[in-house]
């Protein structure tokens, strides 16, 4: 049996309650809300608790792209989206409101099982450098990542990073040089079975983090590209 606490969020009744007997029914606890204002409500009270979030992106009132962000004012829980959209445009909204992960509906719940295990368990595994008692610090142009606080800190001012852009952050900067795939980040990374679908996913979580690491227009980027290869930082 798996362990875990989930807060599942989606407007659709019926789908609220078969993904939270299936969740249920692998040993995850389930707390289940039918809109934004109810699961930041749950987020409130549950957040210290909290290994992952699977959030309906379009629901009345409150959306799921806005549920996200004030999520990430208070906690770094790794958010997996439900939606019927497939744009890359959504996707990349997706992911600058702080997603993780992102399912289409109609969605395979033995995929979504995979998934969620996948975030917990990396959400689990980054968690646990704070447990180590000496400080252990990379430092790159000017950056310093703090592995003990799972931080980043740009010119004395700390990056506000998913758990995943920080994965491949963290990843490139300890092997630097080296370049990985994108199938090599992905498995890396997300610790899941690489996928077509899964090349895109990488892609645009290094977008995005390329664009917070970026310090102004003329910088160079830190994360780069060898093309037709994958990517590496010297």
């Amino acid at each position: 049996m798996r362990t875990g606490t989930i807060l599942l969020v989606d407007d659709d009744e019926e789908i609220r309650e078969i993904v939270n007997v299936l969740l249920s029914s692998e040993g995850y606890t389930v707390y289940p809300a039918q809109d934004g204002a109810g699961a930041l409500a749950l987020l409130a009270e549950h957040k210290d608790t909290l290994d992952l979030v699977i959030l309906d992106v379009m629901m009345p009132q409150i959306g799921g792209y806005d549920v996200c962000r004030k999520i990430r004012e208070i906690s770094q829980v790794p958010v997996l989206f439900l939606t019927a959209k497939n744009r890359e445009t959504d996707l990349v909204e997706g992911y600058l409101a702080g997603g993780d992960d992102y399912m289409q509906k109609p969605f395979s719940y033995t995929e979504l099982i995979a998934r969620a295990s996948g975030l917990i368990r990396r959400y689990r595994q980054y968690g646990a450098a704070g447990s180590q008692k000496e400080s252990q610090q990379i430092s790159i142009s000017n950056l310093v990542i703090d592995k003990d606080q799972m931080s980043v800190i740009r010119d004395g001012q700390e990056l506000e990073l998913t758990n995943t852009e920080y994965g491949i952050l963290l990843l490139l900067s300890e092997n630097r040089g080296k370049v990985y795939s994108l199938q090599q980040i992905y498995e890396t990374v997300w610790q899941d079975t690489f996928l077509a679908s899964s090349s895109n996913t990488v892609m645009v979580h290094i977008r995005n983090l390329r664009e917070k690491l970026r310090s102004d227009a003329s910088q160079g980027e830190l994360i780069k590209n060898k093309w037709g290869r994958g990517y590496y930082i010297d």
